[in-house]
């Protein structure tokens, strides 16, 4: 029989803007804690790009699924973003808060707007934390060496910084990503994933 007095689970939400490393931290943290964290898998209306891989990277639908999957509830948050869908699904963060593991979700501001008030309203636990880049030029260069979007898609993608840079204030935490490992100490250390250093360490 399940116990009744076991320990609930967290979400802990990650955003900033694209290219600052979010992915690659998350990546890092459920790769050192698999026991402890589970990440949220997004639906999206894009297209694949190289490499990605259904059902690990993102569940790869139709709008009009898209469009069906928000008339039956199944999204708990949902936004448009570049002309594409995303969307995060309720059944699965429900059943790992409820099995006491820390539920892992890298989305936009949109999305984790609309978190902050569904989660709260349902009384399940959160942490929000945002990732910044170390400068605009910095932010740039990162994307650029991505080399995923043409020109247009860039200057769209970097018009969008400033409105979601004045969003952070929102968030229980601010992460300036100039050092992938220092950033990934600081998140540990943030979900008690780690003790913090000591002053002779």
């Amino acid at each position: 029989m399940e116990r009744t007095d076991r320990v609930r689970g967290r979400v802990i939400v990650i955003s900033g803007p694209s290219g600052v490393g979010k992915t690659s931290l998350c990546h890092q943290l459920l790769k050192r804690h698999p026991e402890r964290l589970c990440f949220s898998i997004s639906a999206t209306t894009r297209p694949r790009r190289e490499g990605e891989r259904e059902g690990m990277d993102y569940f790869f639908v139709s709008r009009e699924d898209f469009d069906r999957q928000i008339e039956r509830g199944d999204f708990i948050e949902f936004a448009e973003s570049y002309d594409h869908c995303y969307g995060s699904y309720r059944r699965p963060l429900e059943e790992a808060v409820r099995h006491g593991q820390l539920y892992l979700m890298d989305i936009d501001v949109q999305g984790a707007a609309q978190l902050q008030d569904r989660l709260a309203e349902a009384g399940i636990p959160a942490t929000y934390v945002f990732i910044a880049p170390p400068s605009l030029d910095e932010l740039l260069a990162r994307l650029q060496r991505r080399r995923t979007e043409d020109s247009d898609a860039l200057e769209s993608r970097l018009a969008k910084v400033q409105f979601e840079m004045e969003q952070s204030e929102l968030y229980d935490e601010i992460i300036v990503n100039e050092d992938l490992e220092r950033s990934l100490a600081r998140l540990e250390v943030l979900l008690g994933l780690s003790a913090p250093a000591t002053a002779e360490e």
